[in-house]
């Protein structure tokens, strides 16, 4: 059996995955100034309570699995080696994100998966709440319902972009729910699976004001043009990104001063990650040369993203992403 990845680089490596993920023809758009399909591990986003990011040693790690189960189980970095392995694209966002900004990332996991971890200990039927814990003690708590629903396959991932989990993404072990914020899901550095009821247990950031449920909304962003850009007359690629998981995009319009039109959009790679779009725009300079462009998704489901505006807290940020470009 092969010895365990240490974060960062270190010696060793993990078996190959029993499922490999591959990208569907189509799936990728190379325009310039938008959003890398897959975002590269040193330039995806990263937000945690950490000022310094835990250094754990997989060799002495552990993930306790206990709580409302019918046995508890304690699972080593080689334990979990062992488990066959599977990789998916999953995009992931912070519940923090500003209409328009860039906490919001798309990788390719690698892992194991959660509810076969969990099966392991066997969690009772009046557990509705699932809590992960981090080494140094920051909590996150998920619907036990959400993670058991086969719609979707949340993984205990070991590794990103096909390299061990780096330090500040986790290492040795990290949960990726789809469709779930990263504050009530995301845990890096997991230590702990804790299974309990809503009711009993609020995780780190709860009692500071934020929802208790976390779903991911629809959302979608302008890469291409800039805010504030100058453009010149002629052809202007108009791009971007837009994510609903784990319900999928299944349209993206964009407005150019408030005349609506289809936007080209990528093939999903899956409902769990988000789609790259583009629109060709002839621009041309009239009157003061001002635009207004802004941008509006339809998730899997049928229900289009909404242009009603809300901040961050306590649920995500809603509102299109508009901008302002001069031509001319």
């Amino acid at each position: 059996m092969p010895g365990p990845t240490t974060g960062g680089g270190g010696s060793g490596s993990l078996p190959s995955p029993a499922e490999t993920a591959t990208l569907p023809a189509g799936a990728e758009l190379v325009e310039a100034g938008i959003t890398p399909l897959v975002v590269a591990n040193e330039d995806f986003y990263r937000i945690d309570t950490s000022i310094i990011a835990p250094s754990v040693d997989a060799a002495s790690w552990r993930l306790r699995i206990h709580g409302m189960v019918d046995h508890e189980v304690t699972l080593s970095y080689a334990d979990l080696a062992e488990l066959p392995l599977f990789e998916q694209y999953v995009t992931i966002s912070c519940v923090s994100n500003e209409v328009g900004g860039n906490l919001v990332g798309n990788a390719k996991w690698t892992g194991v998966r959660l509810r076969e971890v969990l099966a392991m200990a066997g969690v009772q039927a009046g557990a509705t709440q699932l809590v992960g814990r981090s080494v140094d003690g920051w909590t996150a708590g998920m619907p036990t319902a959400w993670v058991m629903d086969p719609a979707r396959e949340p993984m205990i991932a070991l590794k990103m972009n096909d390299a061990p989990l780096p330090r500040i993404h986790g290492f040795p072990a990290r949960l990726i729910v789809p469709g779930l914020y990263g504050y009530v899901s995301a845990t890096k550095w997991l230590a702990e699976l804790e299974l309990t009821t809503l009711e009993a247990f609020d995780g780190y950031w709860i009692p500071l004001g934020w929802s208790k449920l976390g779903p991911i909304l629809t959302q979608s962003r302008i890469d291409v043009p800039r805010n504030g850009q100058h453009v010149q007359p002629g052809r202007v690629a108009i791009g971007g990104i837009a994510w609903a998981p784990d319900r999928g995009v299944s349209r993206v319009e964009v407005a150019i001063d408030g005349q609506w039109q289809d936007a080209k959009i990528t093939t999903p790679i899956s409902k769990a990650t988000w789609v790259q779009w583009l629109v060709a725009w002839d621009a041309a300079a009239s009157g003061n040369g001002s635009h207004t462009i802004e941008v509006r998704a339809t998730d899997g489901t049928g229900v289009v993203q909404t242009a009603d505006q809300t901040p961050p807290a306590p649920d995500g940020a809603r509102g299109h992403h508009t901008i302002r470009v001069t031509v001319g």
